[in-house]
């Protein structure tokens, strides 16, 4: 069930922030509503999802996760630039989040 609540947290957390992206600044009505509801989910869920796992697995697997994904889009669809420095951090939060995961002791 935990698993349930963070996978929408997380699915949530990546299209508020690419929302939060076209809003423009808070300048366009649509995109900010919808970005702010889309945190609202997020968050809700993520708060549903502690109740079930450890704080500290739930928030690497959400932050790793989340970065992961947004990182994809701000390339994919953003037409953003990544460069070798980011990759090699977004290694090392992966490894950080299978560490967290597998010898924390929240399990």
């Amino acid at each position: 069930m935990g698993y349930g609540y963070l996978f929408i947290a997380i699915i949530s957390e990546v299209i508020a922030t690419n929302l939060l992206k076209a809003t423009d600044g808070f300048s366009k009505l649509l995109p900010s509503v919808e970005c702010l509801v889309a945190y609202l989910v997020c968050f809700y869920s993520l708060s549903k999802a502690i109740k079930y796992m450890p704080l500290n697995v739930a928030y690497a697997l959400w932050g790793a996760i989340g970065i992961i994904l947004i990182t994809i889009f701000s390339v994919v669809y953003w037409k953003e630039q990544i460069n070798t420095p980011t990759i090699i951090g977004i290694g090392f939060i992966i490894i950080g989040t299978i560490l967290v995961n597998t010898f924390g002791t929240g399990h």
